[in-house]
């Protein structure tokens, strides 16, 4: 029997283990980048398009190597008019005496065998096709480079979305301490001026006021991270249940970036590879023009018999040939000039949108850069606003205190603290994310 002591030793520690608060998760940007990027079904998508065209590659080479084919079919002659009965025929004596004289003078009765079984194996080998099959192959491999360029092209878009669910979630964790920072204030002047004993009327009821919009704005920005969270843990793969903890901060400076000219991006491989792609098939199409010389091969067995089980009593006969077949094409009703129109027109439409491609997204780089400096010289300027409004609301703050001042001026300069305290971590946030638009674009 268990000691009782022992019993009630575990309970007490199992109390205590369920007491204990859960340790919130740690995440970094890093490991959110990477857990979303795992989760990403784009991605998986992405990459089973490659393997897809990897195995279209395999069946474009499969059309040089030899084609083998095997036949087997059997067949019973049903007696239409008897079924019970095989076929058969009846010579006359006249015809049997040219046989055999010793059939003189006696109808020959001819039973037709019922059973037939066929096999047979046949080869062929293309020897040359003047590019048809070369420059097929040729058209997937670079559909495969296509493939390879847009899973790049998905994992900078991916890796871009999870930084900005990330900052987005951090942003409404900063949000919700300046606003809980900024409804304590409103509570302490409340208490400092009730217990001052000179509280008015007109000061009492603009403070409730402030206090009550303070505790909404509170009250929304905790709606909002709550939103952020959910969402960030969601395209994670983290339970929505557990509590995580965003521990990397926005930076207090950031670093010039040395960006040099856009000279390559996944779009331009894309579409670069897609030119590529449909002059190839243009090339492959225009050589159905041209004749296929190809090597072939082949054999057959068949026996006969009029019951099944004595088919092969007697050798059956057999038959082989190998040999060189050239195939041309002669008349097509214009199929093969259409489809070589069609593909050549398919590689200057992708040519066209290369050429717009490099203008629009070299255009959206510059800008990318532009931005990043531009947010980057207003920083310190708004840095200075920032500072110069909390000044501000502190010296509004000492004279209310002091009772040479209104609520109403107070709460003025809270206001204006509370705006800039925004203004300044939404353009950190902006500023990341031009840094993050650069990388996507010319990583």
């Amino acid at each position: 029997m268990q000691n009782s002591k022992t019993v009630w030793g575990i309970g007490a520690l199992g109390a205590v283990l369920c007491s204990m608060p859960a340790v919130a998760m740690d995440l970094t940007l890093a490991d959110a980048v990477d857990k979303i990027v795992a989760e990403s079904q784009d991605v998986k998508k992405a990459d089973a398009n490659v393997k897809k065209a990897q195995a279209q590659l395999s069946a474009a080479n499969a059309n040089r190597w030899v084609h083998v084919d095997g036949t087997a079919s059997y067949m019973n002659m049903i007696n239409v008019e008897n079924p019970s009965k095989s076929n058969s025929i009846t010579l006359p004596s006249t015809i049997g005496a040219m046989i055999d004289k010793s059939f003189e003078g006696q109808d020959i009765k001819l039973e037709i065998p019922d059973n037939i079984l066929s096999m047979g194996v046949s080869a062929s080998q293309p020897i040359y096709t003047f590019g048809k099959i070369g420059n097929a192959v040729k058209s997937v491999k670079a559909a495969i480079k296509m493939t390879e360029s847009s899973r790049d092209l998905t994992m900078r878009e991916v890796k871009y979305s999870a930084a900005n669910v990330y900052w987005t979630a951090k942003m409404t964790d900063d949000i919700v301490k300046i606003a809980q920072a900024d409804l304590k204030a409103a509570r302490d002047a409340r208490s400092s001026l009730t217990a001052a004993g000179r509280a008015n009327r007109l000061n009492l009821v603009k403070i409730e006021s402030d206090i009550a919009s303070k505790e909404i704005n509170l009250s929304d920005a905790e709606f909002n991270r709550d939103t952020a969270h959910r969402m960030l843990k969601i395209l994670a793969g983290i339970d929505v249940d557990e509590e995580i903890t965003l521990t990397d901060e926005f930076p207090k400076t950031f670093a010039a970036i040395d960006a040099g000219e856009l000279k390559n991006t996944p779009q331009w491989d894309i579409l670069n590879q897609q030119v590529q792609m449909y002059e190839s098939k243009a090339k492959s199409s225009r050589a159905e023009y041209l004749p296929t010389l190809a090597a072939t091969a082949s054999y057959s067995y068949t026996a006969i018999g009029p019951e099944y089980d004595t088919m092969f009593e007697k050798r059956g006969s057999q038959s082989a040939y190998w040999g060189l077949a050239l195939q041309m094409p002669i008349f097509h009703g214009g199929a093969i000039r259409a489809n070589a129109t069609i593909d050549a027109m398919d590689a200057e439409a992708a040519h066209q949108d290369l050429d717009k491609s490099k203008k629009m997204l070299t255009e959206e780089y510059n800008t990318a850069v532009l931005k990043y400096d531009h947010l980057r010289g207003n920083l310190e300027t708004l840095e200075n606003a920032r500072n110069l409004a909390s000044k501000a609301y502190q010296f509004s703050s000492e004279r209310f205190a002091a009772g040479q001042t209104s609520a109403l001026e107070l709460a003025e300069a809270s206001a204006g603290l509370y705006q800039l305290d925004i203004a300044l971590l939404n353009a950190k946030y902006n500023i990341l994310m031009s840094a993050e638009s650069i990388k996507k674009l010319g990583e």
